[in-house]
């Protein structure tokens, strides 16, 4: 897989999948919660790979280089 993910666009995401976690635990009730919830896996384990598969077929990337 390429890397396609810089550092400032990794630590959002990370930071993003921690909030919508908080909001799944504290906040949310029901079905949202299951939303949110795959939402936020999928931001850390985006962040953790260093890929975005979303910007594979637009040729978008964040990563300096």
């Amino acid at each position: 897989m390429t890397l396609n993910m810089g550092r400032t666009d990794r630590t959002f995401r990370l930071a993003a999948a921690a909030v919508l976690l908080l909001l799944v635990v504290f906040v949310t009730d029901g079905a949202l919660d299951w939303v949110l919830g795959i939402v936020a896996v999928v931001f850390a384990a985006t962040a953790f790979v260093g890929t975005c598969p979303a910007y594979l077929p637009f040729g978008l990337s964040t990563l300096r280089k």
